[in-house]
């Protein structure tokens, strides 16, 4: 919490090699494609259990090179951390890229931030692209460099980090 109340409680920041990176609010697009996977996940919760949480939310870590992370959407198994942020990291992450998220330096940055969600326990991230034909890349900790691509008109999953929840990919842009 004393990284939130640096940056101001006003950003989203992460705890990387020892500097605090804050984050670019997030554009409408990716908002919303981010909340609509946040609002599956919730539905899951209500009938399965887990802890599914929206942006901003905070999972302090131990790694090497990193201290926390911010997911756009995520789930975990585990319940209410309350008033203080989460320790760990949480089964699912979802990344979704906004506008300035491209490149050969961006792409080289999402591959270390997927292997640091990995280190730090996490079985599955989504790297969710709105903009791209393979609009969800799923990567597995058992499989973290050959992600299960779902475009349009598929239904995506988060196994075994969210058993029984499935997401249908034109749902990203309700």
């Amino acid at each position: 919490l004393a990284l939130l109340r640096e940056v101001g409680g006003d950003h989203k920041a992460e705890l990387v090699d020892g500097e605090i990176h804050v984050m670019s609010p997030t554009d409408d697009l990716a908002g919303r494609c981010a909340e609509n996977v946040y609002l599956s996940l919730r539905q899951h919760e209500a009938t399965e259990g887990g802890r599914a949480r929206g942006d901003d939310h905070a999972f302090l870590v131990e790694l090497p090179g990193r201290r926390s992370f911010s997911p756009d959407a995520s789930y975990s198994r585990g319940g209410a951390a309350g008033r203080r942020a989460v320790q760990g990291a949480p089964d699912f992450a979802v990344e979704v890229r906004s506008a300035g998220d491209y490149g050969p330096r961006m792409e080289a940055k999402l591959a270390r931030k997927r292997a640091d969600y990995f280190a730090a326990g996490t079985q599955v991230v989504w790297d969710v692209d709105p903009e791209g034909a393979d609009v969800v890349r799923a990567y597995r900790s058992t499989r973290p460099d050959v992600p299960d691509v779902f475009g349009r008109g598929a239904i995506a999953d988060a196994e075994p980090a969210v058993p029984g929840w499935r997401f249908a990919v034109d749902d990203l842009f309700r």
